[in-house]
């Protein structure tokens, strides 16, 4: 049985636990509001922009000349999993299921006979995935520095992303990040970028005609690297909310188990000082009635 002292030591130690998850919980749940309205406000926007993009790809004939954002490179052998995390621990299994979900996916396309290939952005995700795939992570981004989620860094993704697609360093790209939905909830979620996914029911509907003005090329030149970044950043938009969410909700976890565990050791506490007591009296009415 522990000592007094250390029940003592052990209730200190955990109360100073309390007050840092308590504190973590509170600042989580003041940037969530904000996190949250950010990543609604993008998420019409990136949806109906990712719509029209793809309609416009299922109504062109696929030519030598198409952009390659639309054509692909005529082959689905290299695929790049472009991982968004956090930088930042203490939020659950937000970080972990974005993770699993790419693995998951790695693992499906190596059984099929493609060639697999990362590129990461934020910290969290990378040691696992380099020691699950040594040697597949070809590029990384960093953004410890970051405070918030801003376009301009989403645009230095993409122009990356684009760059290589344009060297021929992999053939298709697939997107995971985690969807928010609530405090409680968040989904991994996966999404091609690179090239332009058609839907089925959109590639069926080919018979419409399209007019563009100006003509398809101006426009397209300068949608289509749009739709990338614009894709780039609502991720990392829902990222930002779905952390602070999966946060909150860690955090208020970890205070309430916490305060559990520290009214077990005072029990405990309680129960061994007063032990101590009895047998002290004990031995002293002993002595007098020896005496």
């Amino acid at each position: 049985m522990a000592s007094l002292k250390e029940l003592k030591g052990r209730i200190a130690s955990v109360k100073s636990t309390q007050k840092i998850t308590k504190a973590k919980q509170m600042v989580a749940a003041a940037k969530l509001r904000k996190a949250q309205a950010a990543a609604e406000a993008a998420r019409p926007y990136g949806e109906r922009l990712e719509a029209v993009v793809a309609s416009l790809a299922s109504k062109i004939t696929v030519s030598a000349s198409s952009p390659r954002l639309i054509a692909g490179t005529g082959s689905d052998q290299t695929h790049l999993l472009v991982v968004a995390n956090s930088d930042r621990g203490l939020c659950g299994a937000f970080n972990a299921n974005i993770v699993k979900a790419a693995v998951l996916k790695a693992r499906a396309l190596i059984g099929q006979g493609k060639t697999v290939k990362f590129y990461l952005i934020g910290r969290k995700g990378r040691a696992v995935i380099a020691r699950t795939f040594p040697n597949m992570i070809i590029g990384h981004f960093d953004t410890t520095a970051l405070k918030e989620a801003g376009f301009s860094q989403a645009q230095e993704v993409a122009s990356d992303l684009m760059t290589r697609f344009g060297n021929g360093e992999f053939d298709i790209a697939h997107l995971f990040f985690s969807t928010f939905r609530s405090a409680l909830v968040q989904i991994p979620t996966e999404q091609q970028i690179i090239p332009v996914a058609v839907p089925e029911k959109a590639a069926a509907s080919t018979g419409a005609s399209v007019e563009y003005e100006p003509d398809e090329e101006t426009i397209l030149a300068d949608l289509l690297p749009r739709n990338v970044s614009i894709q780039l950043f609502k991720a990392l938009l829902e990222n930002a909310a779905s952390e602070q969410g999966a946060s909150m909700t860690a955090m208020d976890n970890a205070t309430r188990n916490a305060g559990d565990l520290i009214n077990r050791l005072t029990i405990e506490y309680n129960r061994s000082r007063q032990a101590a007591i009895t047998t002290e009296l004990v031995e002293i009415i002993s002595g007098a009635e020896a005496l």
